[in-house]
């Protein structure tokens, strides 16, 4: 493909919400399988030590699904449903499906499969979302739209991690079950997280429409043959050929997303152990201390909703590797001091410092590529930086369930901190690295 340079027309704020809140709906889905799946690992019977390799589904299909999907986003055009729309509609109701088979899991098998089904098709509708900001925003907007996308993640995952809570203490839904089952608090908070990933995804897909190939300004230069190999080549291509600064916000990005993961592994049975004093998922102790741990998550997602309306000016003034720095040590500190805490309630500081490192990943990253990527080629290479996200996952799924039986004694809350650390590594190789021209979001 041939890329012509065309001026897009800014959109209105109502046209930049309505794009995003798809993305509202995704994360619905994503934090509530972050927030509850380790619990529910640990009642259908798994060791602490056993659930890295049960997440090992979301990074495996990331790495494949996303950079695929990125490539036949890029080639698809329908005059009705456009370019990216098709892809977040199927995704959104296979999606859907599985957040409601979810709740019924009776083994682990299943649960681990049906995470595995979710986990593909939240990606085939997340994947190009980030190459829609891109396909419908002019320059000067794009950063806005990537805040945009940000200020919904917040709110979406605010309300989902809360669900199990929610439903225990204003519903008065159970929220303990013998080993084998699953509460009835974070049942229902699965159905409710169907309905609004759908409902979501679906409102994006009727209020927006697309630029064509032609409007931008995008030609064949010729028909491409070859089918999948076609596509693999391109991809490979891609990847060899990243352009440098993607190259280091890419290193930065690995060594950022294991004190997310490791977070997601283990807070919030750590909380319900070490914090709570808990023993096990039958535990009532247990599941009051897993239900505060998935609020105080929420309350992190709400601090990311409400810092990512001042982020901007924030990169404004300090530049965006410094912001993103100092973000990141915020969100590493958050995690580390997790261990330090003997009244409850001071887990909502910690999770300060991780609700504003949080609305940095979600938007720096993004912000410093800004420009650097071929326009016609958003989509795969939005996929090929998705997999300095996953490979590091994939590595923590495989490998952290030796480290925690063998050195770190099952010790949830150590893992929580190692994570922290390297959340510093990250923030270190951002500022010592990343070279910017200071521009205004």
């Amino acid at each position: 493909m041939q890329n012509l340079s065309v001026s897009k027309p800014k959109l209105s704020i109502v046209e930049i919400i309505n794009m995003s809140v798809g993305f509202f709906g995704i994360q619905f889905g994503w934090d509530l399988q972050r927030a509850n799946m380790g619990r529910i690992y640990e009642n259908l019977g798994a060791n602490p030590d056993e659930v890295p390799i049960l997440f090992l589904a979301a990074p495996l299909t990331g790495l494949l699904v996303q950079p695929i999907i990125g490539y036949l986003s890029d080639h698809t055009w329908h005059p009705k449903w456009g370019r990216r729309r098709p892809y977040f509609m199927i995704g959104a109701i296979l999606s859907s499906l599985a957040l409601i088979a979810m709740p019924h899991s009776s083994a682990l098998w299943m649960a681990a499969g049906l995470l595995w089904v979710l986990d593909v098709f939240g990606n085939v509708s997340m994947e190009p979302f980030r190459a829609f900001v891109t396909d419908k925003l002019p320059d000067s907007q794009v950063n806005r739209g990537f805040i945009m996308q940000s200020l919904m993640i917040g709110l979406g995952g605010s309300i989902a991690s809360a669900l199990p809570w929610i439903m225990r203490n204003i519903f008065k839904l159970e929220n303990t079950a013998a080993i084998g089952g699953i509460p009835q608090n974070v049942q229902w908070s699965f159905y409710l997280g169907a309905f609004f990933f759908l409902a979501s995804v679906l409102y994006t897909v009727f209020t927006t429409r697309e630029y064509s190939p032609e409007e931008l300004g995008i030609q064949k230069d010729e028909e491409k043959k070859g089918g999948i190999a076609t596509g693999v080549n391109e991809i490979l291509h891609a990847l060899r050929n990243m352009p440098k600064r993607m190259q280091i916000v890419s290193l930065v990005q690995f060594f950022t997303w294991p004190g997310l993961f490791l977070m997601w592994f283990y807070y919030t049975t750590a909380v319900a152990v070490n914090v709570f004093g808990g023993k096990d998922a039958s535990d009532p102790v247990y599941a009051e201390g897993a239900d505060f741990g998935s609020l105080t998550l929420s309350y992190y997602s709400v601090v990311t909703f409400l810092f990512a309306l001042v982020l901007p000016l924030i990169a404004d003034k300090l530049g965006r590797k410094l912001t993103h720095s100092l973000c990141l040590l915020a969100g590493a500190i958050g995690l580390i001091s997790v261990a330090w805490v003997q009244n409850k309630y001071l887990l909502y500081v910690s999770m300060t410092g991780v609700g504003v490192a949080w609305a940095s990943i979600l938007s720096m990253p993004y912000a410093m590529l800004s420009g650097s990527l071929p326009k016609e080629k958003v989509g795969i290479y939005m996929g090929i930086f998705n997999f300095f996200i996953v490979l590091p996952e994939i590595i923590a799924s495989l490998g952290f369930g030796w480290l925690m039986r063998n050195v770190l004694n099952n010790d949830r809350l150590l893992a929580v901190q190692i994570g922290g650390g390297l959340m510093i590594l990250a923030a270190t190789i951002c500022f010592l690295f990343v070279k910017e021209q200071r521009q205004r979001l």
